[in-house]
């Protein structure tokens, strides 16, 4: 069992939902938990791995609560485009060209970028998820994988995810967990969302969808069912269970009535929202019913990047914007979304906080940058002023992945290799081969 002493760093923890910035720490990592935080001291135990942090700020992993991370594949194919084309002309297509060992390189590209912005943990929500169990293993994180089913695929479908929940649920030392990933319920209707929840309580796991993306959607689901997308889920049974909403920026009153005090989380990934011009989710209306809301960087097909930094930042000014008030989501509650609200989201209570007892998930941010400087408000410089840039050490589980910008689990370049000799391929596109109507 590997020792690690972090020496000399200022440590970002949490006391209740307040952060809390302590300079002049040690943090000692025994196995895979945080064993103790304390000033810093000359005298080291032995059999240590020490790693100098002088100037660096201690985080913790974090959290991508909903991502497709092998879509960076087809990172900015599709710029400039609404909804149903973004889906139907661009998405659908180029996805029809994936083979399993496509998706596994894409992985691991994302997997890498995800490092390198101190993400540690990833719910993803993608196909051949057998593949991209693999690449989360090698790269050494953690991750919620749902292998996404549409109700056209058929029950047959279905039983394939659930033999991949079996298979990976607790891999790679326990970081892996798998959960069920019906789409969405514009493509699942009720009664295929109805399967899921039984599957998913037989298995003992959540699942995780798509709902209330756009106001279309809503209206569709009302013409089709008479209720909106959150009652139809909430009806099937599915939301009895743990669950991931991704999205959800369109729920009436009634339906956060119906998810306060369940086990349902929020994914928020304002820049894709931003980018399709699809609208904001009113969130301190969702704070306000103790939902549990964390953040997301979707896909890189209209996220772009896979970089919470930037979602973090875009929450809080989009959020300022939308309601017209400078002081509407302040920055401790957007330092409390950022780390403690993902782990909320994926039911990982041991997540999301620098504290004893909790798994050693940490990220060591430089503080040296021009950008950053001076500290006035430790917790606007986080917010505002730091980004991915700034990380320079990642530990998950207790073993260092990457440290000096440096990774220590993958190989950039045979992944730069394999995924750009793919691309000729990947990026025909038949636009005969429409798999599905997006509503919005």
């Amino acid at each position: 069992m590997e020792t690690l002493w972090i020496r000399n760093c200022e440590v970002l923890t949490f006391d209740g939902q307040t952060p809390n910035f302590f300079p002049g720490q040690d943090i000692l990592v025994r196995g895979n938990e945080i064993s103790a935080i304390q000033p810093t001291s000359s005298e080291v135990p032995p059999n240590c791995r020490v790693i100098e942090a002088d100037g660096m700020l201690a985080v913790p992993g974090m959290i991508n609560t909903h991502a497709h991370v092998p879509m960076v594949l087809f990172r900015n194919a599709g710029p400039d485009v609404n909804g149903n084309d973004w889906f139907n002309k661009v998405i659908f297509p180029l996805e029809a060209n994936l083979t399993p060992e496509d998706v596994y390189w894409g992985a691991m590209l994302g997997q890498a970028e995800m490092i390198a912005a101190g993400i540690t943990y990833t719910a993803d929500h993608y196909f051949e998820m057998d593949w991209v169990a693999r690449a989360v293993e090698q790269a050494g994180t953690r991750a919620n994988l749902g292998w996404a089913v549409f109700a056209h695929q058929g029950y047959a479908q279905l039983e394939e995810t659930i033999r991949f929940v079996e298979r990976w649920q607790g891999k790679a030392d326990g970081r892996i967990t798998t959960w069920l990933a019906p789409h969405s319920p514009y493509l699942c209707d009720p009664d295929f969302l109805a399967r899921c929840a039984r599957e998913a309580a037989n298995l003992g796991v959540g699942n995780h969808t798509h709902a209330a993306e756009t106001a279309e959607q809503v209206t569709l689901s009302l013409e089709r069912y008479g209720k909106t997308p959150i009652q139809v889920l909430a009806d099937s049974g599915l939301l009895d269970h743990p669950a991931i909403l991704a999205h959800c920026l369109y729920p009436t009153d009634a339906d956060l009535d119906l998810l306060a005090g369940r086990e349902v989380g929020i994914a928020q990934a304002p820049k894709t929202y931003m980018a399709m011009a699809l609208g904001l989710a009113d969130l301190p209306k969702y704070l306000e019913k103790g939902l549990a809301v964390g953040l997301a960087t979707d896909g890189a097909v209209s996220s772009c990047t896979l970089d919470l930094f930037e979602q973090m930042r875009l929450t809080a000014l989009s959020q300022k914007n939308r309601a017209m008030d400078a002081e509407v989501l302040d920055v401790n509650t957007v330092l409390d979304l950022a780390f403690q609200g993902g782990a909320r989201v994926v039911r990982q209570p041991k997540l999301g906080n620098l504290k004893p007892g909790n798994l050693a998930d940490v990220v060591l941010l430089r503080q040296d940058r021009p950008a950053a400087q001076p500290v006035i408000n430790k917790a606007a410089n986080l917010i505002y002023s730091m980004d991915a840039r700034d990380v320079d050490t990642v530990i998950c589980d207790g073993k260092l992945i990457y440290q000096g910008g440096k990774h220590l689990t993958l190989d950039l370049d045979e992944i730069y290799r394999e995924v750009n000799s793919r691309l000729p391929r990947l990026l025909k596109i038949d636009l005969s081969r429409k798999i599905a109507d997006y509503p919005g």
